[in-house]
């Protein structure tokens, strides 16, 4: 087991936290977190991307010139790829990005974003998160005084309207709880910052 360092919102270490070598501390298998980065960025795609090929159009039906003697390359219509107005070649239409990864593909990933990151010392690991109403000054100090001024994601035990309200005001700063994290944020964030309580239930989903 792990041991790090658990501070207060002051940035003062308050005691230590165990953490879990079967997630925390595993060799990170960088295929899979790519993989999972993909998908996260795959299904975010809106894919309403749409283009008109020289069927769809409009004009071109006559022939422009005729085929001989006029010493111009044979054209059919004036709709085709190469003019001016043309179609698109291969034109793209809406479609889904969306796939889907095996579970343990994911359970693996997520195992292995937490131990990059813990190897990178980029985890710091808050005794508690309260705020006094929406205070995004309360947050922004505590991100300053932990270390953390960067691209932050903050992970939460459960749902706090006034932290979550409070730190998305500021600038790469991101919060989560343990059952909506992915890799992409993981990874995205210079800084993981985990509350106290959130360890045990992020162990107990992927242990």
């Amino acid at each position: 087991m792990a041991n790090i360092d658990v501070l207060d919102m002051a940035g003062q270490k308050v005691g230590t936290a165990e953490l879990s070598d079967a997630i925390f501390a595993i060799e990170p298998n960088t295929a899979v977190m790519h993989q999972m980065v993909v998908n996260y960025l795959a299904n975010n795609r809106q894919g309403t991307q749409s283009a008109l090929t020289r069927a769809e159009v409009s004009g071109g039906g006559r022939k422009p010139w005729k085929q001989k003697g006029t010493g111009h390359a044979r054209q059919g219509s004036t709709r085709a790829p190469q003019w001016t107005h043309g179609g698109v070649v291969f034109a793209p239409k809406p479609r889904c990005y969306r796939f889907t990864v095996n579970k343990k593909v994911k359970r693996l990933a997520m195992k292995s974003a937490f131990s990059s990151k813990l190897q990178d010392s980029q985890i710091i690991v808050l005794d508690s998160l309260t705020v006094d109403g929406f205070k995004t000054k309360t947050v922004a100090a505590m991100l300053k005084a932990i270390g953390s001024e960067k691209k932050a994601l903050i992970v939460l035990p459960e749902v706090d309207v006034k932290v979550i309200n409070s730190a998305r005001n500021i600038p790469g700063v991101k919060t989560a709880q343990v059952n909506t994290l992915n890799v992409y944020d993981i990874m995205n964030a210079d800084k993981l910052v985990i509350v106290k309580d959130a360890i045990s239930k992020i162990e107990e989903v992927y242990a």
